[in-house]
């Protein structure tokens, strides 16, 4: 496959699984009361920021701004991108446990058993540790199989889809010293063999993006949302 068909094949599976599912899914479920856990003290307290009062309107905002611009979003971005891979055939799904992807390395032409992150900040100090132990473990019980013959610890490494390599973090620096971690162009030059290929993405994407027919998401989902909160016996305006 081309790296010209290849890169359309990712920005359509992007604006059908990612970005139009997110926008459905803000507006048929976010916008719903009842998928909210709500803190009245914290919820009251945001209105007024966002609003200069307490009113429905600012309850809406307090619950649905965070929700559509934050947690829904990337949750569903980390667990359809490893999706992604799989459905569009550039990596296969990994049979060993806690591994992500398996795919060839186009640079060195040896498997890898890869942990997709997101970004360069998506690790905190208490997840080093136990990410190094899941993967001295596995590799230890790999040697046992003779199927594994020869496999090292930087063939299994962990892949993270966007940044720089002076952007990591500590933590994955830390994780770096015993197991590669592929940072953005690196990364998709890796999986796909071509050196060029994440900036050709990144550019393409976001041509995508200025497309998208987001449907007033925001005002719309906080409107929906707000006609539900001025009746609901949780509110007392």
């Amino acid at each position: 496959m081309t790296e010209t068909i290849l890169i359309q094949k990712i920005v359509d599976y992007f604006e059908t699984n990612i970005f139009s599912n997110h926008i459905e899914a803000s507006l048929k479920k976010n916008s719903k009361l009842k998928s909210y856990n709500i803190n009245p003290i914290v919820v009251k307290y945001l209105s007024r920021v966002l609003e200069g009062n307490y009113s429905p309107e600012g309850v809406a905002k307090a619950l649905f701004y965070p929700r559509v611009l934050g947690t829904s979003i990337n949750t569903s971005f980390g667990t359809r991108i490893q999706n992604m891979f799989v459905d569009l055939e550039i990596a296969s799904g990994s049979l060993i446990k806690g591994m992500d992807i398996e795919f060839i390395d186009q640079i060195d032409q040896r498997k890898k058993w890869c942990q997709l992150k997101s970004g360069p900040n998506t690790i905190n100090s208490e997840d080093v540790k136990p990410l190094i132990q899941k993967f001295t473990k596995t590799i230890n019980l790999a040697r046992t199989n003779n199927a594994f013959l020869g496999i090292s610890n930087s063939d299994f490494i962990v892949g993270v889809l966007y940044g720089e390599p002076n952007e990591l973090s500590m933590h994955y620096k830390d994780i770096d010293k015993t197991h590669p971690v592929f940072i953005g162009t690196e990364f998709w030059h890796r999986i796909t063999g071509y050196p060029n290929f994440y900036k050709g993405l990144v550019l393409e994407l976001h041509r995508s993006i200025n497309t998208i027919d987001t449907k007033d998401l925001i005002n719309k989902g906080c409107e929906i949302l707000a006609a539900e909160i001025k009746t609901s016996p949780l509110f007392d305006f």
